[in-house]
C-alpha cells in the first residue's frame, strides 16, 4: 500500500522559516514526479513545487523564498520555507505520480496529474 505521510507544519511568525518533510512508502518514487500544493480556506488546492529528476518548478508566488529537495535513497521530499508570509496560511499537501518520460513543466502544476497524495499538515503564518 503506497502511502504519502508530511510532517513539519506548525505556527510560525511572518518572517521566519519551516521545513516539511513528505516521506513515501509503499513504492518506490525515484523515477516519479513528486511535488507539494497547498490549500486554504475556500480556496482551490494550488501548485507550490515540483521536481521531476533535476528538473524543478516553482509556483511565482513562492519562487526565492522555498526549495524544493529530495533524498531517493530515503524516498523522501523536502519543502525549506524561508520567509513566511501570512498568505501562505494553508495546508500543505504532498504528491507523486506514476512516473514515465518528462511532461513539461505545466502537467506538474496540475493536481489530476497525481496519482497519490498525503493527508496534509497545516502551516500558520501569524503576522
Amino acid at each position: 500500500q503506497v502511502q504519502l505521510v508530511e510532517s513539519g507544519g506548525g505556527l510560525v511568525q511572518a518572517g521566519g522559516s519551516l521545513r516539511l518533510s513528505c516521506a513515501a512508502s509503499g513504492r518506490t518514487f525515484s523515477h516519479s514526479a513528486m511535488a507539494w500544493f497547498r490549500q486554504a480556506p475556500g480556496r482551490e488546492r494550488e501548485f507550490v513545487a515540483a521536481s521531476w529528476s533535476v528538473i524543478i518548478a516553482y509556483a511565482d508566488s513562492v519562487k526565492g523564498r522555498f526549495t524544493i529537495s529530495r533524498d531517493n535513497a530515503k524516498n523522501t521530499v523536502y519543502l525549506q520555507m524561508n520567509s513566511l508570509r501570512p498568505e501562505d496560511t494553508a495546508v500543505y499537501y504532498c504528491a507523486a505520480d506514476q512516473g514515465g518520460y518528462y511532461r513539461g513543466s505545466a502537467y506538474y502544476r496540475i493536481p489530476t496529474t497525481y496519482d497519490y497524495w498525503g493527508q496534509g499538515t497545516q502551516v500558520t503564518v501569524s503576522s
